[in-house]
């Protein structure tokens, strides 16, 4: 029979096994960390989303520049087959009011063991605290173990060591020097899904970190001078702003501090009203009210959105109700840099889709493929991440099953 490694214990490492053992071949999982899936399990603490039920055209816009070169993986494993195989684990799933797709029970504890515990009955064998480091004279993957450097004899490798957000749940990138000496191209590793750093005044950050600021729209304009608007919610933090709808624009922002070396996040914080219905609002008679309570009554405006709001404009601004409606449809917050690596949910960069052949296999080194986030792709969170992991882990391991039996001479 012959024998695939699987380097990786999260999503795509995890589905390149399965589909590998499906193929045929004897499965040997390696992962660096005590127990598998570490960062499966924490990402799913608040609520695991494991894909998104939108219409596939527009899930698929979702991977932007990169959909060409990942849209093939996808198709073969689309949201729909990933609620399907979910509840082949016996794990159902159910819809949430954003399209996004979570188990019944919102955990992801329960899934992992299901589908660990059908791998095992399967006949994957799992190594934990086995740290890849390359490949030994025959060829042959090298791990740094407990009982020392222990090669693994393998017709074929899946590496899925993810990219290098979350490093203390494995996901370090340490990956990209091994392949770098190999000459395998890799796009430089960026945060993705990530916070930024804002220079709030000492006030306000004493008195609002950890704030959410609920529904808000934002604008970003891209490098190419496109808008891109979401509408959302995200926190204030000591250092800037992180969550939800800034996740959902990071991307462009990231790259526009890249190039110009800053980026104007544009709030509007009261979405639903009409700026001429907002200044009509705005200049009803303030009597004897005090600008705090008139912005309350008449926007809905207090709390951190009013911090907000005098952070970023003058005080002779609240006076003027044209000008003050304005601004608050179009609040300018200046982005100077993203949060560091280590801190965002996911990365952009890794190996570049021309290093791979259409079954995710390294041209340079044949028998080797790769899945997952250590791929040169990025999307948004709401299930597309989980769903780019899982197609192509599965593609990539039934690849190396099928590539694996070339290998052996009849």
């Amino acid at each position: 029979m012959i024998v695939v490694a699987i380097v990786g214990g999260g999503p795509a490492g995890l589905m390149a096994a399965e589909a590998a053992v499906a193929g045929g071949a004897e499965v040997k999982l390696y992962d660096a960390m005590p127990s598998i899936g570490r960062k499966f399990l924490l990402a799913g603490k608040g609520g695991l989303n494991l894909t998104h039920s939108e219409p596939i055209e527009q899930f698929l816009s979702r991977y932007g520049t990169r959909r060409p070169e990942i849209e093939f993986a996808i198709r073969s494993f689309p949201p729909e087959a990933i609620r399907t195989w979910a509840r082949s684990l016996h794990i159902e799933t159910f819809v949430g009011s954003s399209g996004r797709v979570f188990p019944s029970d919102l955990k992801a504890a329960p899934l992992l063991r299901a589908w660990l515990s059908r791998l095992r009955k399967a006949g994957v064998q799992f190594h934990v605290r086995h740290r890849w480091c390359g490949w030994d004279q025959e060829g042959n993957p090298l791990f740094l173990s407990p009982q020392g450097p222990q090669s693994a004899q393998a017709d074929a490798v899946v590496l899925a060591l993810g990219g290098g957000s979350w490093p203390h749940l494995g996901s370090d990138a340490t990956w990209i020097q091994i392949l770098a000496e190999r000459k395998v191209p890799i796009a430089p590793l960026k945060p993705a899904n990530c916070g930024f750093d804002v220079q709030w005044s000492k006030h306000f950050r004493m008195k609002f970190a950890g704030y959410p600021v609920k529904t808000v729209q934002v604008t970003v304009k891209a490098v190419d001078s496109t808008a891109i608007r979401r509408t959302g919610e995200f926190v204030i933090t000591a250092n800037g702003v992180e969550g939800g709808v800034i996740y959902m624009v990071s991307a462009a922002a990231r790259d526009v501090i890249a190039a110009e070396g800053m980026a104007t996040l544009w709030l509007d914080l009261v979405p639903a009203r009409p700026l001429k219905q907002l200044t009509q609002d705005l200049s009803r008679p303030r009597s004897k009210r005090t600008v705090a309570t008139h912005l309350k009554r008449c926007a809905g405006i207090e709390g951190v959105k009013a911090g907000l709001l005098h952070e970023a404009v003058p005080k002779e601004l609240f006076t003027d109700p044209a000008r003050l409606a304005t601004a608050l449809k179009s609040l300018p917050v200046i982005l100077v840099s993203p949060r560091p690596l280590e801190e965002a949910i996911s990365t952009a960069g890794g190996v570049s889709f021309k290093a791979l052949d259409t079954r995710l296999m390294l041209r340079s080194l044949p028998g080797v493929f790769c899945a997952g986030e250590m791929l040169d792709w990025e999307a948004p969170t709401g299930g597309y991440l989980l769903t780019g992991c899982l197609a192509t882990g599965r593609l990539a391991g039934a690849a190396a099953a099928e590539w694996g039996k070339t290998q052996v001479l009849p």
